[in-house]
């Protein structure tokens, strides 16, 4: 939930290419009549095609759920060149734009994710996806989403208002200093409090100055709907996050745990929210720590292996 423009060191880890096609700004529906977009792309037309076409990962972005949109995350200088290399290891990968929470509140935000993961499915043809493999990844108010969707597919009263419930499930869910329980975000927080209570009143649209109701926070927490058969999550936090807390994932991980979920948690020593260091090399190496966890975990979860996994 830091302004992107806060982190100083920009990584460029991958260019757009490899063969890798492109559909920009595709639009996946029209909310109350504005169109919503999302950013495609398509494996190279020399890879493989599995026999029921490609797995999807569908990808959130962060910003508080007030800002940020489908082609930039933290400290990537070209974060289209990110998509474009995991699209490149042979998945369809979508990079949403959902309704901000200055336009509209809770749960429009999910419902979009959940909107866009149908309406992929429903071209499942059309970009050569397999509807049985899909996966969402997100950071920091995008982990929210992204775990949100992993955790509460069924759940009717977060659902978009038309299509089939289990058409937005998903099948893994990868989140980045994410928020799970908002709350206990004030207590855990400390002096990010100040960043992240407006970030969430504005989201929820809460009543007056005081506290949002309990049973409302609770609606928005991924922590809230943890039941057995939700599917594998990787999460990933730095340990000196100063606005997100790192229990945020610490706990989601118990929770799921208990659960018997299986889940994988990567705590980045020394790194604050962003995975930025006290140095460049810092910020650099812990990101692209998390990438490569995350790419790793996307193939053994619905990559072409996940089937033969133990």
């Amino acid at each position: 939930m830091l302004p992107f423009a806060a982190l100083a060191l920009c990584l460029h880890l991958a260019p757009l290419g490899n063969g890798v096609r492109t559909l920009p700004g595709t639009v996946y529906g029209q909310p109350g009549g504005r169109p919503l977009t999302l950013d495609l792309y398509l494996p190279p037309a020399a890879a493989h095609r599995p026999p029921a076409g490609f797995p999807l990962v569908v990808y959130i972005h962060g910003g508080g759920w007030s800002e940020g949109d489908s082609r930039s995350t933290g400290p990537f200088s070209d974060f289209p060149g990110v998509l474009a290399a995991l699209a490149a290891r042979g998945y369809v990968v979508a990079s949403v734009n959902y309704r901000l929470s200055g336009e509209a509140r809770f749960p429009a935000q999910i419902q979009d994710v959940q909107m866009a993961i149908r309406w992929l499915r429903s071209r499942a043809p059309d970009y050569a996806i397999d509807p049985a493999r899909a996966l969402t990844w997100g950071v920091s108010a995008g982990g929210h989403l992204a775990a949100l969707a992993a955790v509460a597919c069924g759940a009717a009263a977060l659902a978009p208002e038309s299509g089939t419930p289990a058409a937005g499930c998903v099948q893994g869910a990868v989140a980045w200093y994410g928020v799970f329980d908002l709350a206990a975000t004030s207590e855990q927080a400390g002096q990010a409090r100040d960043v992240l209570a407006p970030m969430e009143r504005q989201l929820l649209g809460c009543p007056g100055q005081g506290p949002c109701p309990p049973a409302q926070l609770a609606a928005a927490s991924p922590v809230s709907y943890v039941d057995p058969g939700d599917p594998p999550m990787l999460l990933i936090t730095g340990d000196q996050d100063r606005i997100v807390p790192c229990r945020q994932t610490l706990e989601m991980a118990e929770r799921l745990q208990a659960a018997g979920v299986r889940r994988e948690v990567l705590v980045l020593p020394g790194l604050d929210h962003g995975f930025a260091g006290r140095t460049p090399e810092q910020t650099r190496l812990g990101n692209r720590k998390a990438l490569e966890a995350t790419f790793r975990f996307i193939d053994r979860t619905i990559g072409p292996a996940a089937g033969s996994r133990p």
